[in-house]
């Protein structure tokens, strides 16, 4: 009888991988497909003040566009990204906002970022996402687990661009 893990170990090259059960459930790495790029306009940083932490912010979302493969609208103003600068100088965001596609659906999104510029090493900024839509054509976005970029488009315009995968 063929397991879920066979499936997929058959559709996935050979990852090269060895792991203690490697032999009988092969190792299948992710893979990721582009679901769409926002551009969120964000305002000024809002000091929140120091915790045991480190430092805390809050960046108000101010509106904005997204587009990806069959969905594309506007971000709606009134989200906002809670931001602490740990003591180690790395940033953890934690984004919540609503899309509106143009057909007048609302998707809620929470974005959730790592953000650390190593000396020595290459700048690291990913993100997971939770995205929630209403069931019906855009139902598809409650099925999958969602990984992302984001880029400052500073200083041209005071927003970022985020690019979200779906991990299939």
């Amino acid at each position: 009888m063929a397991t879920l893990a066979d499936a997929r170990a058959a559709d996935a090259p050979p990852s090269g991988i060895a792991t203690p059960s490697s032999e009988r459930i092969p190792v299948v790495l992710p893979r990721t497909e582009f679901v769409y790029e926002a551009i969120v306009d964000i305002a000024a940083p809002m000091t929140l003040g120091a915790s045991p932490f480190g430092e805390r912010f809050m960046v108000p979302i101010t509106g904005g566009s997204f587009e990806g493969p069959g969905l594309r609208g506007t971000v709606l103003a009134g989200g906002a990204d809670r931001q602490l600068l740990r003591r180690d100088g790395a940033k953890n965001l934690d984004a919540v906002y609503e899309l509106k596609t143009d057909d007048g659906v609302v998707i809620s999104v929470r974005n959730t970022v790592l953000s650390r510029n190593p000396k020595n090493a290459p700048r690291y900024v990913f993100s997971t996402l939770q995205i929630v839509a209403p069931e019906g054509k855009y139902g598809w976005l409650n099925d999958f687990v969602y990984v992302g970029t984001l880029d400052a488009l500073r200083p041209q315009r005071e927003a970022v661009v985020i690019r979200v995968y779906k991990v299939v």
